[in-house]
């Protein structure tokens, strides 16, 4: 589309083509080009050849998305994307003044009541809060449209409770009622339907953490579910997704797949510790792989097909870690402060149900372990002598706050290790976590190995580690499920 001259050139073409053969970025950039130039539009200069990129506001590739499409197109992105900042989903909605939105409203009358489930991640690249820019900008860009609700996932709308008392409770700035989905109970976990029977939409804007525990990914499945319900009861609720990177890089997929029928809430379907996926790519998958008794027979299991907008990122790709976007770092939750931590979580997180801390009330969790009956010494040399490629251990002692949370170690000083990530590209950080918990059981009885189950969720693994095999052979009988499931991802992933 290039709104300058109003003008839209649609190309269309067979999609698995990009799939196996050469991308057509090059074709469409020279057919757009030729169609400019034929309605005597002005071109790319002679030293600067036209913009295949499918990114750049007014790019002549931009396409605008549809329900259960993708807003942008998901050809890979030309080279010179990799050295611009990253711009991320709520940054691409307002650069295209909200046509997604002005879309949506267009299907529901001109009229768009808008929910928005986010957090203190929810921020554009100038330092604004979604909230204010659905509230403030999108209201004034798009007649018809009012952001009415907030959803809040687990920790809160400023990502600080560390706790499953959440209430409900109001946005100070914008006094708009905040609806909590995270309590104690399953069904607190989820929006209700008669709060969404008032939605005409609800856009999605977090930071997710890029491993399969992590429990904004489950609250994306049940918005997804809530959509599809809704649609049977002659409700269209749209779900509109603005995308964010994966912290730790979409190209390692690591760890043991989830086992069917092991769902929970921070287990949303069968995935790898480690997906590789944003959260759009992961709704995409969700929405399509994701099955559950159809609503006519409970025999039959369909996909879940909500109404699902995706507005992909600007100039991220799969091997970017965080730290390579120029975007700044947000905590997604109390307890994961930087890259190094969220590098470390994939493996470092099995650790979590048990009385082993990992640094939950220090300042540096998900940096180091501990417990009173570990030897330090004795547990950093054990997995020294492991030769683990990526990290390197160091025996510490560090004090856990005593406070209300009462994590593990609370009120005490206790004796662990500490974690140097030396190469996280060559860190698989859920086999090292197998390593951690064999090695836990191996030198200490007390280690309760049972309390790892639902994290891991993998029941040959957890009898693997009972039986006190190598941790190396473990990792290697998860090589076939992790090659299944990156083909089976391949159909949703945005970028390159």
């Amino acid at each position: 589309m290039d709104p300058t001259s109003n003008t839209a050139l649609v190309i269309l073409a067979n999609a698995i083509h990009p799939r196996g053969n050469p991308p057509i970025s090059a074709l469409r950039g020279e057919i757009a080009t030729a169609t400019a130039e034929a309605l005597g539009l002005k071109t790319a200069s002679a030293t600067q050849p036209p913009c295949t990129c499918t990114a750049c506001p007014g790019c002549p590739n931009l396409s605008v998305q549809r329900p259960e499409a993708v807003a942008l197109s998901s050809e890979p992105q030309d080279a010179h994307d990799i050295s611009l900042p990253t711009l991320t989903g709520i940054d691409v909605l307002e650069s295209t003044h909200f046509e997604a939105l002005r879309e949506a409203a267009h299907r529901h009358g001109n009229r768009l009541r808008l929910g928005l489930l986010t957090n203190q991640t929810g921020l554009d690249s100038k330092g604004r809060r979604t909230v204010d820019i659905l509230h403030a900008d999108a209201a004034k860009a798009v007649p018809g449209l009012v952001l009415t609700t907030l959803f809040s996932p687990e920790h809160g709308l400023f990502g600080l409770k560390d706790t499953t008392k959440i209430a409900n409770d109001t946005d100070p700035t914008t006094r708009l009622p905040i609806l909590s989905l995270y309590g104690a109970k399953p069904e607190q976990r989820r929006p209700r339907a008669e709060d969404l029977a008032k939605l005409d939409a609800v856009v999605i804007d977090l930071q997710d953490a890029g491993v399969r525990f992590y429990t904004y990914e489950t609250v994306v499945g049940y918005f997804l579910e809530a959509a599809a319900e809704q649609k049977t009861h002659g409700h269209n609720l749209e779900i509109i997704v603005l995308d964010r990177p994966n912290p730790i890089g979409g190209v390692q997929v690591q760890g043991p797949l989830s086992d069917p029928g092991a769902e929970s809430y921070i287990d949303y379907m069968p995935l790898p510790v480690r997906h590789g996926l944003t959260l759009g790519e992961l709704a995409l998958y969700f929405n399509s792989e994701r099955r559950l008794p159809s609503p006519l027979s409970a025999n039959v299991q369909v996909p879940i097909k909500a109404p699902l907008t995706v507005i992909p990122m600007q100039h991220w790709r799969r091997t970017q870690y965080f730290d390579e976007t120029s975007l700044p770092w947000t905590n997604p939750s109390p307890n994961l402060r930087n890259l190094t931590a969220a590098t470390l979580y994939p493996g470092l997180g099995f650790l979590d149900a048990t009385d082993v801390s990992v640094g939950r009330g220090t300042s540096k969790p998900f940096e180091q372990i501990g417990a009173s009956y570990i030897d330090a010494a004795q547990l950093s040399a054990y997995l020294t002598a492991r030769k683990i490629p990526g990290v390197t251990f160091a025996p510490t002692t560090f004090a856990v706050v005593e406070d209300a949370t009462r994590y593990p170690g609370h009120g005490k000083t206790i004796p662990g290790i500490a974690f140097t990530v030396t190469d996280r590209k060559a860190l698989d950080a859920p086999e090292l976590g197998i390593e951690i918990v064999s090695a836990l059981h191996h030198l200490y009885p007390q280690f309760p190995l049972a309390k790892t189950a639902n994290l891991i969720a993998n029941a040959g693994t957890m009898q693997s580690l009972a039986n006190h095999e190598d941790p190396r052979k473990i990792a290697a009988d998860w090589a076939a499920d992790i090659a299944a499931f990156e083909r089976q991802r391949e159909p949703y992933l945005l970028y390159r």
